[in-house]
């Protein structure tokens, strides 16, 4: 009696299906965003990593997944533990996750970019101080 073979179910992402891996796209993502808070092109860090800057879109889009030894160049170029690239588990994953527009972004890059601690804090304390007497609100898109 012939054993009746287990059908695979269709998947919905993945290699051959055109839809890449959620975690793919969240470590591109990552990749992306630490990036940009390094003021780096992508053109620089495919010349760090010999590769050109349409190998780096496909990592940051999720269309390429990268792999465990190029990861590890990547971390260390930008200056990050591994883990960083990885989506936590759990409710701490949206906690740390961090802001992802362009404008956040440039604004914490500047932020540290600041070398004097002193001013950088009298920077912050003003900041909150008006965020904290205009109240909770929804920020306002630039242009909008």
């Amino acid at each position: 009696m012939r054993k009746s073979a287990k059908r695979a179910e269709p998947q919905e992402y993945g290699r051959g299906t055109g839809v890449p891996d959620p975690i793919d796209v969240y470590v591109g993502g990552r990749i992306r965003m630490r990036r940009l808070y390094r003021d780096m092109r992508q053109e620089e860090l495919a010349r760090k990593l010999g590769l050109t800057f349409q190998q780096v879109q496909k990592y940051e889009s999720g269309a390429n997944r990268v792999s465990a030894s190029r990861l590890w160049e990547i971390a260390a170029i930008l200056e990050m533990p591994i883990p960083y690239f990885f989506p936590p588990k759990g409710r701490e994953a949206q906690a740390i996750d961090g802001p992802h527009d362009e404008e956040s972004i440039e604004l914490v890059r500047l932020y540290y970019s600041i070398a004097d601690a002193g001013m950088r804090q009298q920077l912050f304390d003003m900041v909150k101080g008006v965020a904290t007497k205009q109240g909770p609100s929804r920020p306002r898109r630039r242009g909008a």
